[in-house]
């Protein structure tokens, strides 16, 4: 049997990865009461229950407690009963960008009370469950496609559950520095292929510009120092529980070193493998050059 608890903060994607869990074939409920929880186990733990695979979303919301929940699942695991918890998280300001294009109130507020403050109410009920959790999946910079990959990852292939997602991007200081950014490196020291006339109009997706960018001997040395540092630095924000590290990859535009050296440590790490999921994203290769 597998019996997954899913919560997390609200806004995080947990009623995403309900929908995307069940459409695996997991048998799903979600918003049960805390109350409930026990009866429920007991109700699908029975010999002649024929499900044997179950998703539970749990909710913190203003008028419940949920201090007991990590309690429940302690008491739960020491019954032998194999539970696991995947808590969905974002961070605070996407969960904020979130809540005002959907115009929902934060379950945890009351009439009046800010948007910011029922995200730190929620923070700090969570807090413990979190700490108990299986799989924490940070949300604030995957794409749909790319979290149902993740939890086909674990609860249908049975992979190897990595705590750290590892997001390579490149971007164009012009158009600002990343503000999830955790490490933040300029490549303007190279030559500009923007300024060679066959290259402007391509983007460092093309081998003309990564040619180009490669061509000079301080890019191959930067990027060699680089993937020396990410590769020791790395295994040291896994073994600290970071959930998500954003390495930023900036030149003036970012559409053609930037996006050269992107593609090149993002190949090496995936090529090096390791303890961390890892992905690539281009934030500013469509703005118009």
């Amino acid at each position: 049997m597998r019996f997954i608890i899913v919560t997390g903060m609200s806004g995080g994607g947990k009623a995403t990865a309900i929908h995307m869990l069940e459409d695996a074939g997991f048998y799903c409920v979600d918003n049960l009461p805390v109350s409930l929880i026990g009866k429920f186990t007991e109700l699908i733990t029975m010999p002649d229950s024929e499900i044997n695979k179950v998703v539970l979303g749990v909710d913190a919301r203003a008028g419940q407690s949920f201090e007991g929940v990590a309690g429940i699942i302690d008491k739960l695991k020491a019954r032998g009963i194999p539970v696991e918890v995947l808590f969905m998280d974002a961070s605070d300001s996407v969960l904020i960008k979130r809540y005002k294009e959907t115009r929902r109130v934060h379950p945890m507020n009351q009439p009046g009370d800010l948007l910011e403050d029922g995200i730190a109410k929620e923070r700090d009920v969570l807090a413990e469950i979190k700490k108990k959790a299986d799989y924490v999946i940070d949300t604030s910079s995957l794409l749909t496609r790319e979290l149902k990959e993740e939890l086909d990852r674990i609860f249908v292939r049975n992979e190897e559950y990595n705590s750290l997602m590892v997001n390579i991007m490149s971007f164009g200081f012009k158009h600002g520095i990343p503000s999830d950014a955790d490490l933040v490196f300029d490549v303007r020291f190279l030559p500009n292929p923007y300024y060679v006339d066959e290259l402007k109009h391509q983007t460092g997706n093309d081998a003309p510009v990564q040619d180009y960018v490669k061509s000079f001997p301080a890019c191959g040395e930067f990027v060699d120092k680089l993937f020396d540092m990410l590769t020791f630095l790395i295994p040291g924000y896994v073994q600290e529980g970071k959930y998500q590290l954003v390495v930023a990859i900036g030149c003036t535009g970012g559409q053609h070193r930037s996006v050269t050296i992107a593609n090149e440590i993002y190949d090496r790490l995936k090529k090096a493998g390791g303890n961390f999921g890892l992905k690539l994203a281009h934030r500013d290769v469509r703005r118009a050059v």
